[in-house]
């Protein structure tokens, strides 16, 4: 059975995207696996009147099911007009690996997928990256690809070393795919660990800070696909207070350095038009979880847990919007 995303009450990519590169602000991109996690990314983009981009590894995929995850995008739909604010919802395929994977997401009501080819030879990426791109385009699906490698751990994608891109390929790659936004690696890693306290100098405060961004990778991108929607992987800020607050409930997240949420804002005001957040979400639930486990040890219900986690995840996801990646008030 195919089912098109139009039916499911979602949105491409691809009006969003021209808007939110004119007005200076990038479209959160938050991954989600279950229930709590998807309420609160769409009560907090309501509640900011944000645009989102509701985002499904391929491991969320298998850990939620086909089709539960396609009646869930549809629910979402739903839900915001529910909450009194009908923001447009995207349902995106993160890291996306084979053709056949994304042809099955595209079937099945995504409206939005991602193919990464990074870890392929160039001329390999941009075959296989055409070859989705073709088929999505006759549903009116977005396509995004990737030039270029994060580090990290994310779900299925695993990397030891990041790779820059090279600025000189992306017009040749945009050009020959047609894909219709570029995800590339300026510095930004995947996971929670991205950096070590090593790589990083401490500024007046005592704080470490990590490296800058490559920016002037960015601004030669930008110089020679002018216009073209650009994209963040991997832009957790690892806020401190979750670490400390899991490290304190019985936890061990050690040496946690994310990207500084300033380098974020800048970067939302350039042609980077969707930023990806996910570790950051991840560290706010499980904060909220061991505290309650430690507070009430002998509480059993999930929902007592549970709610205080989508509460948390609902109040960090409210300041991305308003404070880093610009997109309050812009649904």
């Amino acid at each position: 059975m195919t089912v098109s995303y139009k039916e499911l009450g979602l949105v491409n990519s691809k009006e969003l995207f021209k808007k939110a590169i004119d007005g200076g602000y990038a479209i959160p991109a938050y991954n989600f696996n279950n229930l709590e996690q998807i309420q609160a990314i769409l009560q907090a983009c309501v509640e900011t009147k944000s645009p989102v981009i509701l985002q499904v590894s391929s491991g969320a995929r298998k850990y939620a099911n086909a089709t539960l995850l396609r009646n869930m995008a549809k629910g979402a739909t739903e839900y915001v007009k529910e909450l009194g604010y009908d923001v447009p919802v995207v349902l995106h395929l993160d890291h996306g690996d084979t053709f056949e994977l994304c042809k099955d997401c595209i079937d099945n009501g995504f409206s939005s997928v991602m193919i990464d080819g990074s870890h392929h030879s160039y001329e390999e990426n941009i075959e296989l990256t055409k070859k989705v791109v073709e088929y999505a385009h006759k549903h009116d699906v977005t396509v995004e690809g990737e030039l270029g490698v994060l580090a990290g751990v994310e779900d299925d994608v695993v990397a030891e070393e990041s790779s820059y891109t090279r600025p000189e390929e992306v017009e040749d790659f945009v050009k020959r795919t047609g894909v219709d936004s570029l995800a590339i690696s300026i510095g930004t890693s995947h996971g929670a660990h991205k950096f070590t306290p090593a790589q990083c100098t401490k500024n007046e405060d005592g704080v470490l800070v990590p490296p800058p961004l490559k920016f002037e990778i960015l601004e030669e991108v930008e110089k020679r696909i002018p216009g073209f929607p650009i994209v963040l992987h991997g832009s957790s800020s690892v806020p401190g207070k979750y670490v400390e607050m899991i490290n304190e409930n019985g936890g061990s997240i050690d040496a946690a350095i994310g990207i500084p949420e300033d380098e974020l804002r800048k970067a939302a005001k350039s042609a980077v038009c969707k930023i990806n957040i996910d570790s950051d979400g991840r560290l706010a639930m499980t904060a909220a979880v061991r505290k309650v486990m430690k507070d009430k040890p002998g509480e059993f219900d999930p929902r007592k847990y549970l709610g205080p986690a989508r509460e948390e995840l609902k109040n960090l996801y409210m300041h991305k919007n308003n404070k880093v990646l610009g997109s309050a008030q812009k649904a």
